[in-house]
């Protein structure tokens, strides 16, 4: 269970970093579910004339990218609302992420609606040119409808690989959540995002993070990320 402390920490920044949370072990049946996906749908692909290579032989930081680079179309199925399986479905209340979110939600838990798998590509490769993971400065509060609005909602971001600056880990403004829901709008090609410049001049963390570490946000905390300029795939799955 987190300490006094951390929850001080998560009340006073408006998020809280719990390193190597989960383990390969608690990771594995997930990935896996993700890998077999595109391992079948590279055999579809590959059938239909639209993939030459199965790129067998390449890891899971990287397959995706490969395959992309030949049938991107593979890119737009790889969201939670197209692919949760039983896997996934199993590690939405897996005990260690309950045991995270009761000291903030109490003991009645529910999923929002709003989730999603994150198969960050290089830059470059997305179909499109637009890439909806990489995001601009907003609050999680600010993509949900108004009816959500009077209630505390907890954001989980988990990497499934390691999270880089170069590859596109997640950035913080702390405190700001204190200040309640900020304007957003939304605009074609970057989505929604907060309005203006009410974020100038205030101090952003960086926040690497291990495979199996738990991110802990605020609705109200403002994150964004930037571009992946690595060769492999920032996998990472919020909820």
């Amino acid at each position: 269970m987190l300490t006094l402390y951390q929850q001080n920490a998560f009340a006073r920044d408006g998020y809280l970093l719990v390193e190597d949370w989960l383990t390969e072990a608690d990771l594995a049946p997930l990935i896996e579910e993700y890998r077999d996906y595109i391992d079948r749908r590279a055999h579809q692909l590959q059938a239909e004339g639209a993939l030459l290579n199965l790129h067998a032989d390449k890891p899971f930081t990287h397959r995706l990218a490969a395959i992309c680079a030949e049938a991107p179309q593979l890119y737009s199925e790889l969201d939670m609302m197209y692919l949760c399986g039983a896997a996934t479905f199993a590690f939405l209340r897996h005990p260690k992420l309950l045991d995270l979110a009761e000291p903030f939600v109490g003991p009645e838990i529910i999923c929002s609606p709003i989730q999603h798998l994150r198969p960050k590509l290089p830059s470059g490769l997305t179909p499109r040119g637009s890439d909806p993971h990489v995001v601009h400065w907003h609050q999680d509060a600010g993509v949900t409808w108004e009816e959500a609005d009077p209630y505390f909602i907890l954001t989980m971001w988990i990497p499934l690989v390691e999270a880089t600056p170069e590859n596109g880990c997640l950035r913080v403004i702390p405190g700001v959540h204190e200040q309640g829901l900020l304007p957003h709008r939304t605009k074609r090609g970057t989505g929604t995002a907060i309005h203006g410049d009410l974020l100038t001049g205030k101090s952003i963390v960086t926040l690497p993070m291990r495979k199996g570490s738990v991110l802990l946000l605020h609705k109200h905390t403002p994150h964004s990320s930037g571009r992946n300029t690595s060769d492999g795939v920032r996998w990472s799955i919020d909820l």
